[in-house]
């Protein structure tokens, strides 16, 4: 599928969510949303069930159900309330729709709300998946910030590769596995509870709180610096965290400890995306522990994490240990 295809859906997909949450069911017809794009509806409806694997009415109707599942389990309001709000007709058909889609009642979930599949996760325009090349190359390093911080105790629960090299071949690799592929591990993390880099909002499977991470690992692939890695993706949770686990996720205690930082702020996605990668890199490459007080810490288990979010930032978080600079030990 062409650039500008996946651009148009990705337009599309996002504002059937602001249609849905702002109650404009009006605007949500095949005949509008193809007439805004251009095409008509045979061809609009054709593309879209290339991308999504489904047909546009049955999309509608399982994202309404996925943007439910947040307000069950984030709010009190009555489930007759919520099957309202989505365009149910009544509190047995949001039940049987509900129960259909995810094997569980409304009631049954808001009671438990355990990690379940939501079939509307798609991401049919993402850059940083794409390797879009459209972008100024400067070499600067000046607008990466790198600074140290001490991150408290926590939980890491994730999925790992040890055969991948960046998010776009994790994906390609952890499609392949049963169980462990983009939509259903996107899916179950976002039912997870207390994620605490969940920036909370309305959509459904927005990844909020889901993050890449590399573990130092003797089973991974050795990376660009000597490092034995092994690619993850998860959620950091509290401590205390103690709920349900999926059987194909491992949780991992992650103690506190220093890190250094690598950030750039908020940049143009279709056109930035490529220059701020190099930027960071080279920044890590190029900076001098010397006089820090710090060296990477590269002992087993340790994890560094990857965020990537054009609106807020670009950062690596690398783990480190204290040295002692006046050591004049042979």
């Amino acid at each position: 599928m062409d650039y500008k295809w996946q651009k148009n859906i990705q337009q599309i997909i996002n504002r059937i969510d602001v249609c849905i949450n702002s109650k404009n069911d009006e605007s949500l017809t095949l005949s509008i949303l193809a007439q805004d794009l251009g095409y008509s509806e045979y061809h609009f409806s054709r593309k879209f069930k290339e991308i999504s694997g489904m047909q546009f009415r049955d999309y509608l109707r399982y994202r309404k159900l996925a943007l439910s599942l947040r307000q069950l389990r984030e709010t009190e309001d009555s489930i007759l309330n919520i099957a309202l709000d989505y365009g149910f007709s009544s509190n047995e058909a949001f039940t049987r729709a509900f129960k259909d889609a995810y094997g569980i009642t409304p009631s049954e979930y808001r009671k438990k709300p355990v990690p379940v599949i939501l079939r509307t996760i798609i991401r049919p325009f993402d850059c940083y998946l794409l390797g879009n090349t459209e972008t100024d190359r400067r070499e600067t390093t000046d607008d990466v910030k790198t600074y140290f911080v001490t991150i408290p105790a926590h939980k890491f629960l994730y999925i790992k590769n040890y055969e991948s090299i960046g998010y776009w071949d994790f994906w390609q690799k952890q499609n392949l596995i049963p169980g462990q592929d983009y939509e259903t591990i996107c899916s179950l993390l976002n039912g997870i509870k207390g994620k605490l880099d969940d920036l909370g909002g309305n959509a459904a499977d927005s990844s909020s709180g889901q993050i890449m991470a590399f573990i130092n690992d003797p089973a991974g692939r050795i990376c660009s610096w000597g490092i034995p890695l092994a690619e993850c993706y998860g959620v950091r949770l509290p401590s205390a965290y103690s709920d349900e686990i999926p059987p194909q996720m491992f949780l991992s205690d992650i103690p506190e400890a220093d890190y250094i930082i690598f950030e750039h702020g908020p940049f143009d996605l279709e056109k930035e995306n490529s220059m701020v990668e190099e930027k960071i890199e080279k920044a890590m490459r190029k900076f001098d522990f010397s006089a820090s007080g710090y060296r990477l810490d590269t002992s087993p288990g340790r994890v560094f994490y990857f965020y990537h979010d054009c609106t807020r930032f670009w950062k690596y978080i690398r783990p480190v240990t204290k040295v002692n600079l006046n050591c004049t030990c042979r």
